[in-house]
């Protein structure tokens, strides 16, 4: 019998914690998107009454977004999580003074945390690097206290689209993330069991003179292809050109070549009783008026911690 083809764009878990770990020393310098994100996903935690004993920062990257939660909610235990090893070393050198925080390397696909034992998950950019998409969102569910709030930021489908179009015209292989609608990340929220979620669109546009400063940037921040259909090696000097005669076409009045990210934000609860999914219909039950529409907006321009709680937290820490 023949075995079933893989997806080409799956990802590489591998790849994923490699790209990650390398991009740790040049990641606060290129990740203007990033940081800008998390500056909106912070503001939207100002409209929720929320006073968490223990918050977790899935994807914590360099530590930004311990430092702000940490500022956010002194009494909080804040756990900074993610899977590259050496992002959590920066992290723990960044907030070493300002912001005690416990560093947990893990994968958002396989929490080592109990069950019930996060009261905020602060997810920013990390769901795009997490396939498949319903097993982190069950995890994030797993460890959410039923009252317990989800806030995250991922990538919707017009995200890098020049960068992809320029490809797919000189190339088959996959060489951008795919990245899930806005109702498809939706309909996954609910599938988990998580509770009247909220979700709408921003659009931000980066411009930049060159591709090989795209590139670039793209690998300074952990961000590049990380598909298992990627072509191995580096890029021949001939397909490059092509793919800077193929971005030519999106080169604005003002001869700069933009990248366009669509941000999908959202919120979701931990399922209380008598919401989320009902385990014997598969239906889920959410207000309509609770789901944003996808409407496109005007692109913006952007140019040690303290001990392990008993029963909370695995023991080996960073």
């Amino acid at each position: 019998m023949r075995a079933a083809r893989q997806d080409p764009f799956a990802l590489d878990r591998r790849a994923v914690r490699s790209a990650a770990n390398a991009a740790a020393a040049s990641y606060d310098a290129a990740a203007v998107l990033q940081s800008a994100v998390r500056e909106h996903l912070l503001e939207r935690l100002d409209y929720v009454r929320l006073e968490p004993a223990v918050v977790l920062d899935l994807g914590a990257a360099t530590g930004g977004g311990c430092a702000a939660l940490t500022a956010r909610y002194p009494d909080a235990l804040v756990i900074g999580a993610d899977i590259a090893e050496r992002m959590l070393l920066a992290a723990r050198s960044n907030n070493a003074a300002s912001a005690p925080c416990t560093y947990l390397c893990a994968d958002a696909l396989a929490l080592p945390l109990a069950a019930d034992s996060v009261d905020l998950v602060f997810c920013n950019l990390l769901l795009p690097f997490c396939e498949p998409l319903e097993l982190a969102l069950r995890e994030i569910k797993r460890v959410l206290s039923p009252g317990g709030l989800f806030n995250f930021a991922t990538a919707g489908p017009d995200t890098l689209y020049e960068l992809r179009d320029a490809w797919a015209s000189i190339d088959p292989s996959p060489h951008v993330h795919r990245f899930p609608d806005m109702h498809d990340v939706g309909d996954a929220i609910l599938a988990a069991g998580l509770a009247e979620p909220v979700l709408d669109t921003d659009y931000f546009t980066l411009y930049y003179r060159n591709v090989k400063t795209i590139m670039r940037e793209l690998q300074a921040c952990g961000a590049h292809n990380a598909t298992v259909g990627r072509k191995r090696g580096l890029t021949g000097r001939g397909q490059f050109g092509q793919l800077q005669d193929a971005y030519e076409q999106f080169r604005d009045s003002e001869r700069r070549l933009p990248v366009s990210c669509e941000i999908i934000y959202g919120q979701a609860w931990g399922q209380a009783p008598g919401t989320g999914v009902d385990a014997a219909t598969g239906e889920a039950r959410v207000p309509v008026d609770r789901i944003g529409r996808r409407s496109r907006a005007p692109g913006t321009d952007t140019a040690g911690g303290p001990a392990d709680p008993p029963g909370r937290l695995p023991k080996k820490l960073i």
